[in-house]
């Protein structure tokens, strides 16, 4: 599978750790920056990955800001993106079992390198449940047909 991975100056500390782990799971990674811990705008990063996810050129995506919130909310914003900001294992595996997440972020002042390594492992590892599942991202596309919960 093809990762796109990217981060700003807060994320920079954990990216090879992180890009290194996805290696040794046999993954290909695109390496979209920075490039150094210099400050810098983690909406460019998110924007970069998250494109690369929309348009297919990746399966997945990866973005490391201080604390992961800021890179979910730019990422959602591209057709399909499935962004969640995470630090905890348990909905780590559920964010791809239950919502199909397709971009993982999280926020290094929030985790330590420890636990980003297991919130990546825990993620990448669990497939979609499809089912009830695939119906309910069906409806938050708007393409659900039965009408709005009351």
């Amino acid at each position: 599978m093809r990762y796109a991975f990217g981060c700003d100056h807060a994320g920079f500390e954990l990216k090879d750790v992180l890009i290194k782990e996805l290696v040794a799971a046999g993954h290909e990674v695109v390496d979209m920056g920075t490039d150094s811990a210099e400050r810098t705008d983690f909406p460019i990063y998110a924007n970069k990955v998250a494109q690369a996810v929309s348009e297919g050129t990746v399966e997945r995506g990866v973005l490391v800001c201080g604390t992961g919130l800021g890179m979910a909310m730019a990422a959602s914003r591209y057709p399909g993106i499935r962004a969640v900001s995470l630090s905890d294992c348990y909905s780590a595996r559920m964010a791809r079992r239950h919502t199909d997440a397709n971009i993982l972020c999280m926020g290094a002042r929030v985790v330590g390198v420890g636990l980003a390594v297991d919130l990546l492992r825990a993620w990448m590892s669990e497939d979609f449940e499809g089912g009830r599942y695939a119906e309910r991202l069906a409806m938050m596309r708007g393409g659900y047909e039965g009408g709005h919960p009351d």
